[in-house]
């Protein structure tokens, strides 16, 4: 009954003719449910066609940060439309990216501007359809991405409900997020031999305010840190975050189901 709330089955690391067999592995790992997430216009069809063809996932459309200067003017107008479909769960990958360097022809502050407008438009977008949100945030040093992510969403914190995703930060900015009635997810680096300070809050956090995921392609999970990942090691990551809390997997398994079923809309 493991959800893994953020996964990339339409990655280009995943072939096609694949995703049958990384559906199977993860049904047979006891991944009941999944969620995959476009990034740009390009990969919008080819989610929606993989939660056609597998009832066990849904997924979520919007821009990445790191992939706003590839968006057209119009491109909150063209999503919106399709936030009616019932594959659609939720709006994502949103957010900022201050890791990245920004892209020939943008300079950094322009580039950033770009991504804080869109990352409130997706959440203008989002409250209007009643879906909550996605949000990466990254930085090469600090915690900027996130603290001007968090001010964006408290602007729309009444109307919309947000996770942010692969949570790594401290704990004052987890409860942030949670004060504003939003959610963490943690996956893979969790698991990781340095990151214990990670692993640390996934064991104090209230196991109703975090879900559980894989990130994959990326990201995977110790002892295979480094390998294509997927979602049937969303199970490890669970093992471990339940072994730190001293928790049945079951029960781990259980609430994290039942905070993903309350945020992403279709999910049962």
């Amino acid at each position: 009954m493991l959800t893994d709330s953020h996964c990339h089955l339409a990655s280009h690391k995943f072939p096609a003719s694949e995703v049958p067999e990384l559906v199977g592995r993860a049904r047979d790992a006891g991944v009941t449910r999944m969620v995959t997430l476009a990034t740009c216009l390009d990969d919008i069809d080819a989610n929606l066609a993989i939660a056609s063809n597998h009832p066990e996932v849904r997924c979520c459309i919007g821009i990445h940060p790191c992939d706003v200067h590839h968006a057209p003017t119009d491109v909150i107008d063209l999503i919106r439309p399709l936030l009616g479909d019932p594959r659609v769960c939720a709006v994502g990958e949103t957010g900022l990216d201050y890791y990245h360097p920004a892209p020939d022809g943008w300079d950094e502050e322009t580039f950033r501007n770009r991504q804080r407008e869109l990352l409130d438009a997706h959440f203008l977008m989002a409250a209007e359809a009643g879906l909550n949100v996605v949000i990466h945030t990254r930085d090469r040093s600090g915690d900027a991405s996130l603290q001007d992510a968090l001010t964006i969403y408290r602007r729309h914190a009444e109307r919309v409900r947000a996770v942010f995703h692969c949570f790594i930060s401290s704990p004052d900015n987890a409860r942030s997020v949670l004060d504003l009635g939003g959610l963490v997810s943690f996956g893979g680096v969790a698991t990781f031999k340095n990151a214990t300070d990670v692993l640390e809050l996934a064991s104090t956090l209230p196991a109703d305010r975090f879900m559980l995921e894989t990130d994959s392609p990326y990201l995977s999970p110790h002892p295979h840190r480094g390998e294509r990942n997927e979602p049937a090691r969303t199970r490890i990551i669970a093992e471990k975050i339940a072994e730190s809390r001293g928790m049945e997997l079951e029960d781990l398994a259980r609430i994290t189901r039942d905070t993903a079923c309350a945020f992403f809309r279709g999910i049962e």
